[in-house]
């Protein structure tokens, strides 16, 4: 055990001393040295009833998408057609091809 840099001195070197053979040990004197307490925790559980109120509020959203539907008008219109318009028109779109 090492203690303020010292370690255990005792026989050292006299591994072949028999005890009571001239060995030389100094009469030092005890001392005592406390070290600062060691806090030590045992930890114990018991259950605890905790209520959790929980409040859930539910919003309901409304949307406005548009979905078509489609509606269909029908006309009719007579309109006379004579041969004479047809040449005339004929003619006018037969000078205009030739000034191009």
């Amino acid at each position: 055990m090492k203690r303020n840099n010292y370690y255990n001195v005792g026989n050292v070197g006299n591994e072949n001393n028999v005890a009571g053979a001239n060995e030389f040990c100094p009469d030092c004197p005890t001392q005592t040295i406390y070290d600062p307490p060691i806090t030590q925790f045992e930890n114990y559980f018991h259950p605890q009833l905790v209520n959790v109120v929980q409040n859930i509020e539910t919003v309901k959203q409304h949307h406005c998408c548009p979905v078509y539907k489609h509606y269909y008008t029908h006309t009719e219109k007579n309109v006379m057609v004579s041969s004479v318009k047809r040449r005339k028109h004929a003619g006018a779109s037969a000078k205009k091809h030739s000034k191009k």
